[in-house]
C-alpha cells in the first residue's frame, strides 16, 4: 500500500510497504514531509511568514487553519526533469521555487496553502519524508529502503 499520496498533478517521493503500523507512524504529525513546489509569481517575504506561520484552508467545505511549518524561499531553480506536460512558459510572467516542510497532510494541502498565500502552485515534488530523501531517483525508479524513518 502507498503511504500517503500525491495527486494527479503532484511528483516525486512515494513510499510503498505492507506494514500498517509503519505506514501510520509516517502519515502521523511526528515524521517531516517536504516539497518543493513552483509558484505562480515571486513570492514576498510576507507571504512566506503567512504560510510559515499557518493558513486557512478548505477541507471538504469546512475551513481548517494549517499547523505552522517551514518555507525557505530557493534563490536558483531545484534540477528536475522537466516535466512531460509543459506548465507554461516565460512570457506569462515570472514563477519562484520553495521549500515546505509540513508534518501533517490534508488533502491538497500544499497547493492550498501557497494558493491562500497568493502564490498558486504550478509544479509540486515531494522530495523528502523523514530521513528518506528523493535525491537522484527518477521517475519511474524504484529503490527499496530499509531505513528507519525518524
Amino acid at each position: 500500500m502507498a503511504i500517503g499520496r500525491l495527486d494527479e498533478q503532484s511528483e516525486g517521493l512515494l513510499l510503498l510497504t505492507t506494514d500498517g503500523q509503519l505506514s501510520e507512524h509516517i502519515r502521523s504529525r511526528k515524521v517531516e514531509k517536504e516539497y518543493y513546489a513552483q509558484l505562480d509569481g515571486i513570492i514576498t517575504d510576507e507571504a512566506i511568514l503567512k504560510l510559515e506561520q499557518g493558513v486557512e484552508i478548505g477541507i471538504r467545505d469546512v475551513k481548517y487553519q494549517t499547523l505552522p511549518c517551514r518555507v525557505l524561499r530557493f534563490e536558483t531553480e531545484p534540477c528536475f526533469a522537466p516535466r512531460a506536460r509543459k506548465i507554461r512558459d516565460a512570457r506569462h510572467g515570472p514563477t519562484s521555487w520553495v521549500s515546505i516542510t509540513i508534518t501533517e497532510g490534508k488533502y491538497r494541502q500544499v497547493r492550498k496553502m501557497t494558493a491562500a498565500a497568493g502564490f498558486p502552485t504550478l509544479r509540486l515534488i515531494r522530495v523528502r519524508i523523514g530521513n528518506i530523501h528523493l535525491s537522484d531517483l527518477q521517475a519511474g525508479e524504484v529503490k527499496e529502503v530499509m531505513e528507519i524513518l525518524v
